[in-house]
């Protein structure tokens, strides 16, 4: 029996491979499947030992005649399918980030093959994906058919292991365009620090912080951690932090190895977007507040005097001056 055959969408930033991308591969390599990893807008040679690392068998370096593709959902989409064909891939797994937000429907829609999004675990043999549902209350199992399957999974939700083995590059030209869509120009959001979604260390505000300029305190500890800085919805409709920022069901989902959450009430819209973190530990006065049943490490006292002292002892241990 022919060994299946996986593809896995690798996501760059700044010309590297975001660690997410590394779980992704370590769920997959579980299937017990042929890996193929394809990257669309960078160098796949210099992506070729830190793969190597993690199972892959080929490396797709998928390009146009003009060189790598550039950023445009639909021109992917196609040229995904392109190289699935070519390469007898009946499975794609990428990470639900908003490009994977972007890509993996569109490539889905266009092979009529079901998506399972945001999966914590994926089973190739049965044909099925377990996710979380109705705000983190549940976790369900998802059985799909078809020819092909698409899968997202939740960055961070499988820890990287690392198992050698050899690999190839391969070379895969596509002329595809997009019919309906053209990106004229791309604005990002100035940003500074950790990617939340890629964050081990989260360290996150709510209502407790009170206004903008308090966030400088979270800045200041996420910076010597090593964090990003996360928003409740709360915060976020005050104003106080942007959107990119929103921790929730309406915001972001993470799982990072250890999250703090500093004067946030923890409603269950926010506990689900964050309920699969390795450790949770919460600063707030209220000690009847939500999260205190939702969290390893609970601290009933102001933020504004632990998150100064949590800083100053971490500048002291990593030898910073204060």
């Amino acid at each position: 029996m022919q060994m299946e055959k996986i593809g896995i969408l690798i996501e760059l930033k700044d010309g590297n491979i975001k660690k997410t991308n590394l779980g992704v591969i370590t769920l997959a390599r579980r299937q017990g499947c042929e890996l193929f990893a394809l990257i669309l807008n960078g160098d796949a040679a210099a992506c070729k030992e830190q793969l190597r690392q993690y199972g892959i068998g080929k490396i797709i370096d998928l390009t146009s005649a003009e060189g790598p593709l550039q950023w445009n959902p639909d021109q992917w989409a196609r040229a995904i399918i392109a190289a699935m064909d070519h390469f007898g891939l009946t499975a794609l797994c990428g990470l639900t980030s908003a490009r994977g937000k972007d890509v993996l429907p569109r490539v889905a829609a266009y092979l009529d093959a079901p998506l399972v999004m945001d999966c914590i675990d994926i089973n190739l043999n049965e044909r099925t994906a377990r996710k979380s549902q109705f705000s983190g209350k549940t976790i369900a199992t998802f059985k799909v058919d078809g020819n092909h399957f698409i899968f997202g999974i939740r960055p961070n939700a499988i820890e990287a292991r690392p198992k050698p083995s050899e690999v190839e590059v391969v070379s895969f030209q596509t002329d595809v365009e997009s019919n309906g869509l053209v990106v004229k120009e791309i604005k990002q959001q100035a940003h500074s620090g950790v990617d939340l979604t890629e964050a081990d260390i989260i360290i996150s505000g709510g209502r407790g912080m009170e206004n903008p300029e308090n966030f400088e305190i979270l800045f200041d500890c996420a910076r010597v951690m090593g964090a990003a800085v996360g928003a409740s919805r709360a915060a976020v409709d005050a104003g106080w932090a942007p959107h990119t920022m929103q921790v929730g069901q309406t915001g972001a989902t993470v799982s990072p190895k250890v999250y703090i959450a500093c004067g946030i009430s923890g409603s269950v819209q926010h506990f689900a977007g964050m309920k699969t973190s390795g450790m949770i530990i919460a600063v707030n006065t209220d000690s009847e507040a939500s999260i205190t049943k939702n969290c390893d490490y609970f601290i009933v006292e102001d933020l504004f005097e632990i998150v100064p002292i949590l800083t100053r002892q971490l500048k002291s241990f990593v030898g910073e001056e204060q």
